[in-house]
């Protein structure tokens, strides 16, 4: 039986992840409980169990005296010299105590015990397994949709992506595998709590970390990300190797690497440009596709004027301003774009055009500058689709 019991514990420990010792631990509690239960009290009594055979003693410490008047505690001169006689009035004698005499509910009540501790450490097994996970991405099954929440098996245990961490438009199909970042692991009653997203920012970075080696060992880093989840997304990224090109080592041979996380995310567009420490370029870099004339960056205000070519506009702002809004998250400043006919019209902007000669070039080029621009390339002229000038890093979508 007790060999039965070590391969029961071995069992229990390989397949929930529970300590042996904590379950044998846990039986020695439940004998004494057992023991509480049956004589009322057990502040005497001890329990060993042997970690490798299973073989257990329960021990009642009994002082031994003239008249008994607690037979839990104490042991009568006579009975105490039986086992040995050179017991004295006073003396401390071990007295083994067997299980198969405790009654039917001291017994449950033992069994109950067992019982909520192993619930307890699989409960706490499976936080700590999730809790690792937090802030990183998992793969879940799909399981069904619970109103408008989808249920997800993350193996061991259920999560719940709820509606408004959903990517407006996605439909999943039961059995379905996808992957999601953990937000937060709680630790509850019933078990582990786990939210899940699709939305959030940083899903697309633990992509780009499990899909890129070079973003995963350290050598690229991504310094700045924005995302409004299912249309686009633009990451700044940084080589802290010069003979490595991190826009090249993202996008892969043929796209490869890039487009197997666009296919994760379900033809989410992706930008990838490189950052600089210097505002002015990154809000340049950050505007892409569009060309810029002319960024003027105030680093302690974080704010930023750009000039784009009258037919750049409409691209530079995107569709519902969605271009600059990303640039202006991914680079933490609030940025003003004019078109250059605009740009003219304005004081503040006159002496920028004081150097424009006869070649038709924005600028002469000088060093140290806080302006960069970019050639122009012969692009159809497209009007602006509506007047936006600002796009904060704190502006509602």
């Amino acid at each position: 039986m007790n060999k039965e019991l070590i391969e029961a514990l071995n069992l229990l420990e390989k397949e929930k992840d529970i300590s042996k010792d904590t379950l044998l631990e846990a039986i020695e509690n439940s004998l004494l409980t057992a023991c509480k239960n049956h004589f009322g009290k057990a502040d005497n009594v001890k329990v060993t169990i042997n970690r490798d055979t299973g073989d257990f003693k329960v021990i009642a410490e009994k002082t031994v005296v003239e008249e008994v008047t607690d037979d839990v505690t104490e042991i009568s001169l006579v009975n105490a010299k039986l086992k040995d006689p050179r017991y004295e009035i006073g003396d401390i004698v071990n007295v083994e105590i067997r299980s198969k005499e405790f009654g039917r509910i001291a017994t449950q009540n033992a069994k109950n015990v067992i019982l909520q501790k192993i619930r307890e450490e699989e409960r706490k097994s499976l936080y700590n397994q999730y809790y690792e996970k937090e802030k990183d991405i998992v793969t879940g099954i799909v399981q069904r949709y619970v109103g408008k929440n989808v249920s997800i098996n993350l193996g061991k245990v259920d999560a719940m992506l709820m509606e408004n961490e959903q990517v407006k438009g996605e439909v999943f199909d039961p059995t379905e595998r996808i992957k999601l970042y953990v937000l937060e692991v709680k630790d509850t009653p019933k078990g582990p709590k786990i939210l899940v997203s699709r939305t959030h920012p940083e899903l697309v970075k633990r992509l780009f970390e499990s899909e890129v080696i070079e973003v995963k060992d350290g050598t690229v880093e991504i310094k700045s990300i924005s995302r409004e989840a299912g249309s686009r997304t633009k990451i700044a990224v940084w080589s802290n190797d010069p003979n490595v090109d991190p826009v090249g080592a993202c996008v892969g041979l043929n796209g490869i690497r890039v487009n197997a996380i666009v296919e994760e995310l379900r033809g989410e567009k992706i930008d990838i440009i490189n950052w600089s420490e210097n505002p002015a370029i990154l809000i340049e870099n950050a505007l892409s596709p569009a060309k810029v004339i002319t960024v003027l960056a105030d680093d302690e205000e974080k704010t930023a004027k750009v000039i784009v070519p009258d037919y750049q506009l409409s691209l530079a702002i995107g569709k519902e301003g969605q271009n600059a809004r990303l640039a202006a998250r991914l680079t933490g400043f609030k940025i003003d774009i004019k078109s250059e006919s605009q740009a003219r019209e304005l004081e503040e902007f006159a002496e920028l055009f004081e150097y424009e000669n006869e070649d038709s070039e924005y600028y002469e080029e000088q060093e140290d500058s806080e302006y960069y621009g970019a050639e122009s390339t012969d692009v159809p002229y497209q009007e602006a689709e509506q007047e936006v000038e600002y796009y904060g890093v704190d502006e509602e979508l």
